[in-house]
């Protein structure tokens, strides 16, 4: 028996504002907004894709909470989503040419991963990379 395939996973992001978190992942980040509504004159939730990448996000009336602003007394996770990215360097380059402001530029991290890191218009926090080659 084969298993069913998963294509891919979405993160849903809490937003103050959707159109500027859409906005900013077209604009900047290159996605391509696949959603908006759920009528023209009432847009609380919308979806962005790149490639395999999608990430929804919807306005409910509280204040978004990135991981990296949790403090639990037990370390955190900084990333709310990770993105594989076989060539991030190049993504990197592309990004810069948009003048994306880099939380953490690219670079080899502690956990053996190549990437970098973007901060949202919301403060989330974004990992564009993949692990090392050995």
């Amino acid at each position: 028996m084969t298993n069913p395939a998963i294509h891919c996973i979405a993160p849903c992001f809490i937003v103050r504002d959707v159109l500027a978190a859409l906005a900013f992942y077209r604009d900047f980040l290159g996605f391509e907004i696949t959603f908006q509504g759920p009528s023209e004159d009432d847009i609380f939730f919308g979806i962005v894709e790149r490639g395999a990448a999608m990430i929804m996000f919807k306005a409910v009336g509280v204040e978004p909470v990135p991981n990296h602003t949790r403090d639990v007394k037990q370390g955190i996770m900084r990333w709310d989503a990770y993105m594989y990215v076989p060539d991030p360097d190049a993504l990197a380059a592309e990004f810069a040419s948009r003048n994306v402001e880099f939380f953490l530029p690219i670079c080899d991290n502690d956990d053996n991963l190549r990437g970098f890191e973007v901060k949202d218009a919301d403060g989330y926090l974004l990992y564009f990379g993949r692990p090392n080659k050995k």
